[in-house]
Formats: C-alpha cells, sequence, structure tokens
C-alpha cells in the first residue's frame, strides 16, 4: 500500500485502540459467576458477538445496546440480570485498557496525518476513554451523532462530511470485517484491518482489506517515512 495518498487516518476505537475483548470478558465474568454460570471466553465473546447487533437496530444509546446485551446474556442462560447488572458494562467501559502499542502508534500518525474515530459509542463513554488515549483527535464520529451503527454506512458518510476530504485520500482502519471493512470498502475507502486476535466478539463476515497488519506499531512503521540519520 502506498501511504502517501493519504491526508487521513479514520479508526475504530473498541477492539482496534481499546482491549475490547479483555475489557468486556472482566464485566462479565462476574455476572456469569454470581449466576452458577461457566462459559469459555470464546463462548462468552460469540454469544456477545450475537446479541449486540441485534440490540442496535432501531437505533438506541449505546449505554441501553450494552444493558440489552446483559439481560441477553441472562434469558439465553436461564437468569434474569438486575437492573445494576445490567448497567454494569457500560460503567465499566471508560477503564477497559488500550493495547500497549496505541498511544505511542497515535503519537507517531498524528504527526502526518489528520486523525479520527469512529466507533460505535455514545459520546460521554467515549469521553472516558479520550482521556487515556493521549492525542486530541481531529474528528469523533460517534454512533449518537450518526443515530446509526456501523456496519451502516452513516457514520464513515459523516467521517467524510467532517474531513472534507475526497474517499481516495481517507484510509480507514479497524480490527473487523463486519463493521469496518465491508461498510468502508462499499463507499469506496482503503482499509487496514488490524488482527490483534480472534474476532469473537463480531459477527463473521465476508470481505477483504486492503492490507492485513498485526498491530497498530507495524501500520505506523508503515505508513511513516523513514527518519533520516
Amino acid at each position: 500500500m502506498d501511504f502517501a495518498g493519504f491526508a487521513a487516518l479514520t479508526f475504530d476505537c473498541y477492539g482496534t485502540l481499546v482491549d475490547w475483548e479483555s475489557g468486556l470478558l472482566a464485566a462479565l465474568r462476574p455476572i456469569l459467576r454470581a449466576h452458577a454460570r461457566d462459559l469459555t471466553d470464546q463462548q462468552l465473546l460469540e454469544l456477545y458477538g450475537d446479541l449486540e447487533p441485534r440490540a442496535q437496530h432501531p437505533y438506541q444509546p449505546y449505554r441501553q445496546v450494552l444493558a440489552c446485551v446483559v439481560r441477553g446474556l441472562g434469558e439465553r442462560l436461564g437468569f434474569q440480570a438486575s437492573q445494576a447488572e445490567a448497567e454494569s458494562l457500560a460503567a465499566s467501559l471508560p477503564g477497559w485498557p488500550l493495547f500497549p502499542d496505541t498511544r505511542a502508534a497515535l503519537q507517531r500518525l498524528k504527526a502526518r496525518y489528520r486523525l479520527a474515530i469512529v466507533s460505535n459509542i455514545d459520546d460521554d463513554l467515549f469521553a472516558g476513554t479520550a482521556r487515556h488515549l493521549g492525542i486530541e483527535f481531529d474528528a469523533v464520529i460517534t454512533a449518537q451523532q450518526a443515530r446509526a451503527y456501523k456496519p451502516s454506512p452513516a457514520p464513515f458518510l459523516l467521517a467524510l462530511e467532517r474531513l472534507r476530504l475526497p474517499r481516495e485520500r481517507v484510509l480507514h482502519v479497524g480490527q473487523s470485517v463486519f463493521h469496518d471493512v465491508a461498510p468502508a470498502r462499499s463507499l469506496g475507502l482503503a482499509t487496514v484491518l488490524v488482527t490483534r486476535r480472534g474476532f469473537g466478539a463480531t459477527r463473521p463476515s465476508q470481505g477483504e482489506p486492503d492490507l492485513k497488519l498485526p498491530d497498530l506499531e507495524t501500520l505506523a512503521a508503515l505508513a511513516l517515512p523513514p527518519q533520516r540519520a
């Protein structure tokens, strides 16, 4: 991929910058233990990946989506989640850990590109995460602003409107074919799939990115010209 033609990079946040699956598991495990239920990590993430998109249509705030997911887990596994349990997943989200290379890679990329977030999140929940990311983004597009969740094209179209750039000048970076690669490519955007780990918490989907990379450190190394000695 020739990065010279890109002026902006848009990023999925949770799963690409933030260790989404670790955050989910840490928040959901206590609920399952409280009701004497036991699933493997993969089983729990796959169940989440089935429940979440169902709760996103029609649109409702992500805080409510996460509460619906917790209640849905209870329905599938034979227990009734309390109100506190239903609210606990969203409450945990601002504390979910970043991947170790996230901050350094974003700081390096910021020196060359405009950077934006395109995320299935509420504004206030992202604000909690943003404090840990260490940079100021040129644009932040949330599902709350677009009134739609990826894989809807609406968040991507809003990003293009805010950035005021032609599509060929924007590269989208994400960890999900379902949420990121397929809808971005349908709009003519180039895409990078970051394959940090398995995709248990996202629905399987067909689609090929322009480039696959293992992490953001590798992205920064490829996207930036080598420094002169």
